[in-house]
């Protein structure tokens, strides 16, 4: 794609803005940032990865990025739990890697789990991919916002000392604030 002159993209920007309003379909919504807004709500291993790629990819990007740890994907930015999360065997229809094919009914079988989070663990260490607690740290260092929901913290009894350094605990209110503005609002 070409670069475009900012000033061009300025006066397209405007113009949109305007026929929108003009349309009537456009009423206080603020105006969108460089700015992608994640939720987080699982936390399994397989659903760490793609909040945490995806953010600290946004901050590397140079776009503003907070991403918003709910119900289980508390579990992600928890001190002692984000090292040990695990893999589901059962249920995953997903759970193949070449032709090697786990059937949903083996999940089930005592042990599976682990056996499914040691082949995802050794899959990323042969690519090279960080651990979870060193993609953390990775987009804290690329400035991504990490936002814990007080809600979520209370019903589930974690308190902000169980969570990683830098972790803003906030409400809903405030992420959706936040995710007001964004140019790109993800949930995993």
């Amino acid at each position: 794609m070409a670069n475009i002159d900012p000033q061009i993209q300025q006066y397209v920007d405007q113009r949109v803005q305007d026929a929108l309003k003009a349309a009537g379909l456009v009423q206080g919504v603020p105006p969108r940032r460089n700015r992608m807004a994640i939720v987080s709500s699982k936390g399994s291993m397989d659903m760490a990865y793609m909040p945490l790629i995806l953010g600290s990819t946004g901050g590397a990007m140079e776009m503003e990025v907070a991403i918003f740890f709910t119900f289980y994907g508390l579990q992600i930015i928890h001190k002692k739990n984000n090292k040990n999360l695990q893999v589901a065997a059962i249920g995953n229809p997903a759970m193949k890697r070449g032709a090697m094919v786990v059937p949903s009914i083996v999940g089930m079988l005592p042990g599976m789990t682990a056996m499914a989070t040691m082949m995802m663990k050794g899959w990323m260490a042969k690519e090279k991919v960080p651990s979870i607690p060193e993609l953390l740290e990775i987009c804290q260092e690329a400035g991504v916002k990490i936002m814990a929901c007080q809600m979520s913290m209370d019903v589930m009894g974690i308190k902000k000392e169980d969570l990683i350094d830098g972790v803003e605990c906030v409400g809903a209110g405030t992420y959706l604030g936040y995710a007001s503005e964004a140019a790109i609002t993800l949930f995993v």
